[in-house]
């Protein structure tokens, strides 16, 4: 490949962009990043993502007929059945129109009560606590409590956990999340759409939900309130990767979904992916649909992994997890193992959008342009910061949520870096 690009030169762009005070500046986190929180090898993962998160509530479900029933009318309508919110969001889409019948052998209680139990095992699986104070999502928090802001950072999340909230909590650094009250906070959509909170106040914006948002109807009218505690045996929020346009604007979701367009068409907004594997195609329409109204907006995702991977083992996470560097992408291209594309609908997506960046370990595409990483010239000390984390073979392996954080706690008051990209 005849095309690079320099390292060096990126990451004194991406330490000058961070350091900005006066400009929007937010962070994606989904479902890749819990995967980084260092735990006992016997612990590991503190939380699971999409595909074995649905392995094991696929497993603890089993002997459920209704819920092997709709499985299986699942693989029916070709639909995936190793993502968890796929299976919500069918079974959602059954639910809008099971009124007074069945729909493929199944009743509106049948498929309540599986959407009950399949929320109360996410739930389970996923209620849990960061292990100390200096993990990955501690670091974030840290970086973001560092300087005195002009404008709010904004964190995006389509992941139903407390990990974020736990760590902006240990370091006391103040957040809004779209609820205001205290024993049964309430979703207040003019703050958000308006800003009407402080400053300093960081923006948390869960997408999909979270397991401590709940639903309740009170006089024909459906409610949301975000409860102190994860409770037990009521309707939670969690939200397959679309809802019905016809439900109303106060749902958290549209209104959410509303704030990335506007953050990401602010005047030179900057907003960073972590754990974002780009499989959500709603998603990624709002993403590039604000980049094409606002050439000044820049989305960089960081991407886990070589640009490559073997494909017999694409379908594996554990194995394909195993291919992260350039030395095991050339061990099987020795080997004569076909290599496919780990993100294609991320690479397709960053050749098309010139705002739209993408890093992978060993290679980016960046203002369109698909390159290795290759050092222009030799390491200088003055760079010393930036070239641990280069590797030897010009790897840059930002896309470890645990190796962003760890850059983002190394340039904490290097705020007026000048830039040399």
């Amino acid at each position: 490949m005849d095309n690079y690009h320099d390292p060096v030169r990126h990451l004194k762009y991406l330490r000058q962009s961070l350091s900005q005070d006066n400009e929007a500046i937010g962070f994606f986190i989904s479902a890749g990043c819990p995967l980084s929180v260092a735990m006992p090898e016997n612990e590991w993962p503190l939380i699971p993502d999409v595909q074995n998160l649905t392995i094991h509530i696929n497993s603890q479900l089993d002997a459920d007929k209704k819920y092997k029933l709709l499985i299986s009318e699942i693989e029916k309508a070709g639909k995936n059945i190793k993502n968890i919110e796929d299976i919500l969001s069918f079974l959602r889409s059954l639910l809008a129109v099971s009124k007074g019948g069945d729909v493929r052998g199944l009743t509106e209680d049948d498929l309540l009560g599986i959407q009950k139990k399949i929320c109360s095992e996410i739930i389970e699986k996923i209620d849990v606590s960061l292990p100390k104070e200096e993990t990955p999502y501690h670091r974030l928090c840290n970086w973001i409590r560092s300087i005195d802001r002009k404008v709010a950072v904004e964190i995006f999340t389509t992941n139903y956990d407390l990990l974020l909230e736990q760590a902006l909590e240990d370091l006391e650094v103040p957040y809004f999340d779209g609820f205001v009250g205290a024993s049964r906070s309430f979703f207040d959509l003019r703050a958000v759409e308006d800003n009407l909170i402080p400053t300093h106040w960081s923006r948390l914006w869960k997408i999909h939900g979270s397991i401590n948002w709940c639903q309740e109807e009170i006089k024909g009218e459906r409610k949301v309130y975000r409860s102190s505690e994860v409770k037990k045996n009521v309707s939670h929020l969690i939200y397959p990767s679309h809802l019905k346009y016809e439900e109303s604007r106060k749902m958290p979701y549209l209104a959410l979904i509303d704030q990335l367009n506007r953050f990401i068409r602010k005047k030179s907004s900057f907003l960073i992916l972590s754990g974002y594997s780009f499989n959500d195609a709603h998603l990624n329409d709002t993403i590039i649909n604000a980049l094409k109204a606002n050439p000044t907006g820049m989305v960089l995702g960081l991407m886990y992994g070589t640009y490559e991977v073997a494909a017999e083992t694409v379908e594996t996470v554990e194995t394909v997890e195993t291919v992260e560097t350039v030395e095991a992408v050339e061990a099987v291209e020795a080997e004569n193992i076909i290599l496919v594309e780990r993100y294609p609908e991320a690479y397709k997506l960053a050749k098309k959008q010139h705002n739209l960046n993408v890093w992978t370990f060993d290679k980016a595409i960046i203002g369109t342009n698909l390159g290795v990483w290759r050092r222009i010239h030799e390491k200088d000390d003055s760079d010393y910061e930036l070239n641990q984390f280069i590797g030897n073979e010009n790897n840059l392996k930002l896309g470890d949520f645990s190796v962003f954080t760890d850059f983002l706690k190394r340039i904490i008051g290097n705020k007026k870096e000048s830039s040399g990209g």
